[in-house]
């Protein structure tokens, strides 16, 4: 990803990938360090306390989610981004469950995400 990518494009790419269940591509847009929070996580894996830290534990992570939610899409409402930080609104939409309003937080540094971070009810 080069230096130039604003994090507006980042984002937009995120959902993409996203809704194509493209881990790879997904996966391109973070530092290999980067660290990841979601409510769903403490959830579903209380021991990390919410967190997955470095690209290996994304992809599992991801991989997980995309094999139990193969429906899984995320239809983008509003995004908000300057140089080093993207809010983005989206809906996550699982057929048979009701869709669910989803905030998260994108960190940037050197065109790549160091940190997200979801927020939900």
């Amino acid at each position: 990803m080069s230096k130039q990518t604003n994090s507006y494009d980042i984002a937009k790419q995120w959902l993409s990938a996203f809704n194509e269940h493209d881990l790879e591509k997904l996966l391109a847009l973070y530092d290999e360090q980067a660290v990841h929070y979601s409510p769903k996580l403490k959830i579903r894996m209380p021991e990390t306390k919410g967190f997955v830290r470095g690209k290996p534990a994304m992809r599992s992570w991801w991989r997980d989610a995309f094999d139990r939610l193969p429906c899984l899409v995320y239809r983008e409402e509003t995004i908000t981004a300057n140089d080093e930080r993207v809010f983005m609104e989206y809906l996550r939409i699982v057929p048979g469950e009701e869709d669910m309003k989803v905030a998260e937080v994108l960190e940037i540094r050197n065109g790549l995400i160091v940190a997200s971070r979801v927020y939900h009810g």
